[in-house]
Parts: C-alpha cells; sequence; structure tokens
C-alpha cells in the first residue's frame, strides 16, 4: 500500500548535452523497479510515492523528474519535447545510474515511453508493465471522443467549437473538461498530497507541444504516433493496468495485449487513471504478484 517514504538517495546526473536531470532512489535491492510518470512536464511525486513501498519486496526503486519539469533543469527548449528524446534522456539516466536490467513501469505519457523503449533498448529490460496507456493515438482519440460524447450532442457541439477556435480557456469548455477530468482522470473526492504535489509545479509547456491543451484533446506532435505493428516484437514479460473508467481505455488496453507475445492485462473495476490510488486493494496484489513472478534475483 502507498505511503511517503524519503528517497534513500536524491542524486542529480549529467545526461549527454550537459542538462542536469534529478533522480531518486529508495532501497538496495539489485532488481530495480525504474518508474516513468506521466506528464510532460509533470514532476514525478505521484508516481514514486505511490511505488516506492515495493522497497519492502526488496526492490530498489528509482524515479527521475524529467528535463523541463521538478527539479530537474529546464531549458525550455521545443526542440526536446519529443518522445523519441525522452527515450533517449530514460536511457540516458539508466546508464548514469548503473541500472542494469530495469523492470521498466511507464504511466500514462510515461507509457508511451516504455513502448518505445523497449523496441529501442529491448536488451535493458527485465520486464514491462504499461500503466494507463496506449499505443496507438488514433484508437485513443476515437476512445476520447466515445468518452465526449457520453456529455451529451449539446455539450459536445460547445467542445467541438471552442477546439475549432482554440478558446481552451472558455469556462464552459473548461466546466466540461472538469467533468470528464473527475470521470476519468482522478475519481477521487481529494486528491492525495503527491498528486497535488506534481499537478501545482506542471510545466505546461511541453505538455502542450506534445499532447494539446487538456487530456482529451491531442493535436500537439503525437497524435499520430502508433507502435501497435510493433508490438509483436516484445519479447520481455508485459503486465498492462488500467481502471475501467480510465481515459486511456480497457479498450486500448487490449488492443496491446492482443498484438503482445507475454502479456498479461488487469482492469480495475473502481478506478479511472490512477489505480495505484483509486483502487489500492487491487492494484497493489497485481503489480506485486507479476513482479515476484520476474524477478532477476531470488530472495
Amino acid at each position: 500500500m502507498w505511503r511517503e517514504i524519503k528517497p534513500d538517495e536524491t542524486r542529480t546526473v549529467t545526461i549527454d548535452g550537459g542538462h542536469k536531470i534529478v533522480t531518486y532512489s529508495f532501497g538496495s535491492g539489485d532488481d530495480v523497479l525504474f518508474l516513468v510518470n506521466g506528464g510532460p512536464g509533470l514532476p514525478c511525486d505521484y508516481l514514486r510515492e505511490a511505488h516506492s513501498c515495493f522497497v519492502d519486496q526488496g526492490f530498489r526503486v528509482v524515479a527521475f523528474d524529467q528535463l523541463d519539469c521538478g527539479a530537474s533543469d529546464r531549458p525550455n527548449d521545443p526542440s526536446l519535447w519529443t518522445l523519441t528524446r525522452h527515450v533517449w534522456e530514460t536511457e540516458q539516466v539508466r546508464q548514469k545510474l548503473g541500472l542494469g536490467k530495469v523492470h521498466f513501469l511507464g504511466h500514462s505519457w510515461g507509457g508511451w515511453q516504455a513502448v518505445e523503449y523497449a523496441l529501442t533498448y529491448p536488451e535493458n529490460l527485465a520486464s514491462l508493465i504499461l500503466s494507463s496507456t496506449v499505443a496507438d493515438m488514433p484508437q485513443l482519440r476515437a476512445e476520447l471522443d466515445r468518452l465526449k460524447a457520453a456529455l451529451g450532442p449539446e455539450a459536445v457541439a460547445m467542445m467541438q467549437r471552442h477546439e475549432a477556435q482554440g478558446t481552451f480557456s472558455h469556462p464552459e469548455y473548461v466546466g466540461a473538461i472538469t467533468v470528464l477530468n473527475y470521470r476519468h482522470v482522478c475519481r477521487l473526492q481529494e486528491a492525495p498530497a503527491s498528486v497535488m504535489r506534481s499537478l501545482s509545479n506542471w510545466n505546461m509547456a511541453p505538455y502542450t507541444t506534445v499532447q494539446g491543451p487538456n487530456e482529451f484533446t491531442y493535436i500537439g506532435n503525437i497524435r499520430h504516433w502508433s507502435r501497435l505493428a510493433d508490438l509483436h516484437r516484445v519479447e520481455v514479460p508485459v503486465l498492462i493496468t488500467v481502471g475501467q473508467h480510465d481515459e486511456q481505455t480497457p479498450a486500448c488496453a487490449l488492443e496491446m495485449k492482443l498484438r503482445l507475445k507475454h502479456a498479461e492485462l488487469a482492469v480495475f473495476p473502481n478506478s479511472s487513471h490512477l489505480p495505484f490510488y483509486e483502487d489500492p486493494a487491487l492494484y497493489y496484489p497485481v503489480l506485486q504478484g507479476f513482479l515476484e513472478r520476474n524477478r532477476r534475483t531470488p530472495r
């Protein structure tokens, strides 16, 4: 169960090109759970606090603030805000920390990185956890349109008008997004403190460039990305986790499972995009069981 644990080590590494990345390490086990969080532009507080408890199972848990967020450097260079460059950055962090093969857990945007990482650096993986994520943006965009449609035709027409005009800050549009966020991002009445810390320090510039103005409108440089056709190349065991009400929907999760050779899929009925906070009694046993079955070093 998640709880606040102070990092055993907070270390700054300098990646090629001179930028500094701040990393957080918990425990000292030989098996490394390597966390790459959502965003982009979001500090890693919410994901590292939710998973640092795996030190109790003998894992070393490692997270980092991606470039342009949290405590890491903020060069504010839009040319760096691409999926490919962020995957390279993630590999730089793994190398600089000397982590060896890792159990790579990518959540949301971190899951898109996880898919690309598995196809680019397969030799560095012990297992892969795709948490509330997708491998095909066209499918996700269609699913998001379906979620929007549940607001009713008048609301959809209003949202389409504002999206066409670029008036994303209009109160009626913001109101619709607020409802969707509650239904499909976090259904808790009060978000955990770690989530609020991440959200309060969100750098929206890379987020807008890569994704778009909000969680339900993909007009950034990622909008056409798809790796479904390549998932058969992933050889390591894969766990896919998704909330029943997740914005990155169970339909998207199923499509990944059908393309992967060695995949398990867990759907959590009481959660949306943050099952480790919304449905912890079901989430943690699933992840713990998968990690135990795929440890590199027996306990």
